[in-house]
């Protein structure tokens, strides 16, 4: 499918061609039909990055076709982007052009909001930032009421909190998540909620363990590790290890133990290949896993990780590219069929989708 332009309009018919095409995919292994989670129509994304093009004297927020470096396509608004960023866009702009510290060598802005109404601001220079630019910004963060952060080469100067704040409900429970500068993040917090709400049904109440391979912040983990006795979790990033364990801590959930590791070497922790210090004082043998949660890279699961988690009765399988979705259930299907799918609309009016199967043993 190839990526259509933004119209509210036009949004049922391309939401189903997505549909059509998860089918057509999934169709070979006698998939159920999945269940369609939309997204709003507009101002649903809750990250945006510009860069600045200068023009007339002024900088603009600016964006650029693919492959196209030197044309830009300058922004006044961003109708996808969270009401939140469409308000602070012009009131940002206003600040920059009437203060020299503040517009000084920028060149790219970023913006962070979260479904609670929090926002991170990021601004990027190419020149070193002194006690001028630390006065301006600190009162541009008091009267945008967001945390503010420059960067430069080798510096970062943080205002506020150098993470934003999300609150997302799961079966009537409210879960808080930190989201640093930088990582990770769903876009999409709407069809966010809804992927976790689905994650939960799917898992089930359960008396046995849980495996969660590439944990992020723990997004999914905060709700998963409430149906389950106790959760082993991975995630490779220090960044999100970091906001996984604060998130943990912050809502209270103690039956998940984090380990710093990739997919890759945890399949080889498990299979014995060789021993890690980051997993001492783990007895990897005392956990009765029943079920294996996966939310992979672009890239999906590599042949050993997609082997490992064959050992599991259940695998629940959020994938970003449902043609890797496809190639890991097709290395899976003498094992394992599909008995839910689901496709979340992450990205409207573009041909990337999210997508969620749970596999169980035949």
């Amino acid at each position: 499918m190839s990526a259509v332009a933004f119209n509210p309009a036009d949004y049922e018919r391309q939401l189903q061609e997505k549909v059509a095409r998860l089918r057509e995919l999934l169709a070979p292994f006698a998939a159920p039909e999945p269940q369609v989670f939309d997204s709003p129509r507009e101002h649903y994304r809750l990250r945006a990055e510009f860069r600045l093009w200068r023009e007339d004297g002024q900088r603009h927020y600016a964006m650029f076709a693919p492959g196209e470096k030197h044309v830009p396509i300058l922004i006044e608004d961003f109708p996808i982007a969270s009401a939140r960023i469409n308000e602070l866009m012009p009131r940002l702009k206003a600040a920059w052009q009437s203060n020299a510290a503040l517009s000084n060598k920028l060149f790219q802005v970023e913006f962070l909001t979260t479904l609670d109404g929090d926002a991170m601001v990021t601004l990027c220079y190419h020149r070193p930032l002194d006690e001028h630019w630390q006065r301006a910004a600190e009162q541009l963060a008091g009267e945008l009421q967001v945390s503010l952060i420059g960067r430069s080469k080798g510096k970062r100067v943080v205002i506020g909190r150098d993470y934003a704040v999300e609150a997302l409900t799961v079966a009537g429970r409210e879960f808080r998540y930190r989201q640093p500068e930088g990582a990770f993040t769903q876009p999409n917090g709407s069809v966010n909620q809804k992927m976790l709400g689905w994650a939960y049904e799917a898992l089930g109440e359960r008396d046995d363990d849980l495996l969660e391979l590439y944990c992020g912040n723990g997004n999914f983990t905060l709700p998963l590790a409430t149906r389950v006795r106790q959760v082993l979790a991975t995630e490779i990033s220090k960044t999100s290890v970091n906001a996984a364990l604060h998130n943990l801590a912050d809502n209270g959930v103690d039956n998940v133990t984090l380990v710093r590791l990739s997919a890759e070497e945890l399949t080889e922790a498990l299979n014995e290949v060789r021993p890690f210090r980051r997993l001492e004082g783990v007895d990897l043998k005392s956990y009765a896993f029943g079920s294996v949660f996966v939310d992979p890279p672009r890239a999906g699961m590599d042949p050993d990780t997609c082997e490992l988690t064959r050992r599991f009765d259940n695998i629940l399988y959020i994938s970003c590219n449902p043609e890797t979705l496809a190639a890991n259930i097709a290395q899976l299907q003498d094992t394992h069929r599909i008995e839910r799918c689901a496709l979340f609309d992450q990205f409207p009016y573009t041909h990337h989708m999210e997508s969620g199967v749970l596999l169980v043993r035949r």
